[in-house]
């Protein structure tokens, strides 16, 4: 249903049952999916593609251009994947021609209202995204990653999958997998236990992942001599490996 205030440009594309709400405008560019809802006051541009069945509350501004002086006006985009919801006052902006080009959003994320996902972010799935929660450029975030409410994240930083950032957390260097992180700047707490216990890690994965915790936060090591520790405890633990990757692929540094 599109309401009757609605403005939908003749070139955009919407799919079956996407539903439009009042005053909101949905740019020449845009592509949405079957069963997405867009709220009232809702302003969607600019080359961006929307998958199905999400949904996006009032007054989001969706594709707009990027908050970067470099920006010329590029044919960049926004994707967004399917069964997300995104609440009040978020601002999605498309990527630049400085990176990808494109500012991708994945799957099955919660985000909640005044996030803001700025230019040439790559946001997995399962992510939840607490109030005010903020991207600067460049930035990714892993998988099933928690950002609390006013979290700030540095542009070209990291965000490891399944780690957990607290309330008010300013994160300025990557942010390892399964990592608990608080404070300005962020401090490490361990590891996000609980969270992987819901997601089905073993007991025996769970207390891999808290060895190569330890070497890397706890044991003194330089950070090279940690590298190789957790690298060898992920040879014989497969958990550990996307955190061994992580931390042996840092370019900005890591959190410690």
């Amino acid at each position: 249903m599109i309401h009757p205030t609605a403005i939908v440009h003749p070139g955009a594309k919407l799919a079956g049952g996407v539903s439009v709400g009042a005053y909101s405008v949905i740019g020449e560019h845009v592509e949405i999916g079957e069963g997405t809802r867009i709220g009232p006051h809702v302003v969607v541009e600019g080359h961006t593609r929307i998958g199905r069945d999400n949904e996006i509350f009032q007054f989001c501004s969706i594709g707009a251009s990027p908050q970067d002086k470099k920006y010329d006006d590029e044919p960049t985009r926004l994707e967004i994947g399917d069964r997300n919801t995104i609440r009040e006052f978020c601002s999605f902006n498309v990527g630049t021609s400085q990176d990808a080009h494109v500012t991708r959003v994945g799957n099955d994320n919660w985000i909640m209202a005044y996030v803001h996902v700025a230019h040439d972010c790559q946001v997995g799935d399962h992510t939840i995204f607490a109030n005010n929660a903020t991207l600067a450029g460049h930035v990714s975030v892993g998988d099933w990653a928690i950002l609390g409410g006013f979290t700030g994240v540095h542009q070209f930083c990291r965000v490891g999958a399944h780690s957990f950032c607290g309330v008010g957390t300013v994160l300025l260097q990557d942010l390892p997998p399964f990592v608990t992180v608080a404070g300005n700047p962020a401090k490490p707490h361990g590891i996000n236990s609980e969270g992987l216990k819901r997601r089905g890690y073993s007991a025996e994965g769970i207390a891999a992942i808290k060895r190569a915790y330890r070497a890397l936060y706890r044991s003194g090591l330089s950070l090279e001599e940690a590298r190789q520790r957790v690298a060898e405890i992920a040879a014989d633990q497969p958990e550990v490996a996307p955190f061994a990757a992580f931390i042996a692929e840092s370019g900005r540094g890591i959190v410690r």
